[in-house]
């Protein structure tokens, strides 16, 4: 089964910078081969739901080794059932109508 997701893992107990742990999750992305796009406040994510959510959980492994004690996650997620859609078809789909 397809999958978007909105991604957002929050090291805590690393100081006030958490980019370097976003960079590596980030990688862990990447190496998966997930279409992703990071955004201010997280990433989108697609893909086949048990590759997308066994990217979450490395993700959650390599902060852990990077010294995170905690990390809490949030996941806001879509599938469905009566055809396939991109993260770049619903951007586009409302792009539409914003254009009319």
């Amino acid at each position: 089964m397809k999958v978007i997701v909105d991604l957002c893992v929050v090291p805590l107990g690393v100081g006030v910078s958490v980019s370097p742990h976003v960079a590596a999750c980030q990688r862990v992305l990447e190496e998966a081969g997930l279409e992703h796009r990071m955004h201010a406040y997280g990433t989108n994510v697609e893909g086949e739901w048990d590759e997308v959510f066994g990217a979450i959980k490395r993700c959650h492994q390599v902060v852990h080794e990077m010294g995170a004690p905690r990390i809490t996650t949030t996941l806001k997620l879509g599938t469905r059932t009566d055809r396939e859609q991109s993260m770049d078809d619903k951007v586009e789909s409302v792009r539409r109508r914003l254009e009319s």
